[in-house]
């Protein structure tokens, strides 16, 4: 038999408690890798590690063990067990040669009930394992959600980069035919030009984002229906590409907003795009102006199946994003960013019998 009370716990422990523990412990020795016991094992006592070090795991899933926490000299492990009289849930193996000390189940818990001191002892080694199994969980899965994000931004620079890519891969194809005439090859640089600053601008703002900051820009007054006007027809051969029309309905107002283009044009894209991915079989877009006392509002509409319930109050919001299989929801958080920083808001709805309607607000004399 070997005295308990070179254990570091048993100080706190009077000389009597000792006393009876030194008739109920004995000692055990284990050789490197060796198990003490596994998941299933009964629950037959309390291990007090003397030297060495063990480590407890258990099974998460098939085949799949987590390790929980390592024990070192002067601690308890195996207590859960015998409290609560179960089998046991995880498994201890040695990391290195190991001796413990080993107090019998039914031994232990009559110590237990005879002496406060050693239930406390008990509570407080269950309190900081509950304590380190918490904080090991935290942080699993805090790396688990590091690497999705990770994999959210890749997906979601893959989805965007795509369609200017392919623009440009049909537009090169094109310009390359033999029966390609000077105009359409000019044309077809100028598209091709643009695409490419399309991609410098998106890289841009996805780096933006990621950095939680925002890079500098002015706004300066800018004709709306000019600006308008130029993008839908830059956009309307990428809509078409992907069976989908694109047009203005109605008269845009003739009015100048404090804007950058720039930045603004990413708007339009992301709520462009979100429309024609709504549409694989194809439909139409439509973009409407009015004015009231103190904006300029726009609209975009679709003729898909509207927003799904489920996402509608988190569409914003970083990575909400539902029924698309590339899509990441880091678009529309780019939207809510862009709008504001142009002091103005954004919204979306569905219209009964019709699609989902963006629309946002541009304040007419906003000075930075």
């Amino acid at each position: 038999m070997v005295a308990p009370e070179a254990r570091e716990a048993s100080g706190q422990l009077n000389s009597e408690e000792l006393q009876l523990l030194r008739g109920i412990a004995s000692e055990r020795t284990f050789t490197t890798g060796e198990e003490i016991f596994k998941e299933g094992d009964a629950g037959d006592g309390v291990y007090l590690l003397k030297e060495g070090a063990v480590e407890i795991s258990g099974l998460v899933a098939d085949n799949v063990r987590r390790i929980f926490s390592q024990v070192g000299p002067g601690e308890i492990f195996g207590e859960m067990a015998v409290i609560e009289d179960k089998p046991r849930s995880a498994c201890a193996r040695t990391l290195k040669a190991t001796t413990v000390y080993f107090v019998p189940r039914e031994e232990m818990l009559k110590q237990i009930e005879r002496s406060p001191a050693l239930s406390l002892v008990l509570l407080r080694e269950i309190s900081n394992r509950l304590r380190e199994f918490n904080h090991q969980y935290l942080r699993e899965v805090i790396q688990f959600e590091r690497l999705a994000v990770v994999g959210r931004f890749a997906r979601s620079i893959v989805h965007d980069l795509k369609n200017p890519l392919n623009i440009i891969g049909i537009t090169a194809e094109m310009a390359g035919m033999e029966q390609a005439t000077a105009e359409s090859r000019r044309m077809a640089i100028d598209r091709i030009r643009r695409q490419v600053d399309r991609i410098s601008e998106l890289i841009s703002e996805i780096l933006d984002f990621t950095q939680n900051s925002r890079s500098e820009f002015v706004l300066a007054p800018t004709s709306y229906r000019g600006f308008l006007e130029q993008l839908v027809a830059e956009m309307a051969p990428e809509a078409a590409l992907r069976s989908a029309s694109l047009a203005i309905e109605g008269t845009v107002p003739e009015v100048d907003l404090r804007l950058d283009p720039k930045r603004l044009r990413r708007v339009f894209y992301n709520l462009m795009n979100n429309a024609a991915d709504a549409m694989p079989e194809g439909g139409k877009i439509i973009l409407r102006v009015h004015r009231n006392q103190k904006e300029v509002v726009t609209e975009i509409e679709d003729t898909g199946s509207g927003i799904a319930p489920e996402i509608a109050g988190q569409l914003f919001e970083v990575f909400a994003t539902h029924g698309k299989a590339h899509g990441t929801g880091l678009g529309l958080s780019i939207c809510k960013r862009i709008i504001e920083d142009h002091h103005g808001w954004i919204e979306a709805r569905n219209e009964q019998g019709r699609g989902a309607v963006f629309a946002f607000g541009l304040p007419f004399d906003h000075q930075r």
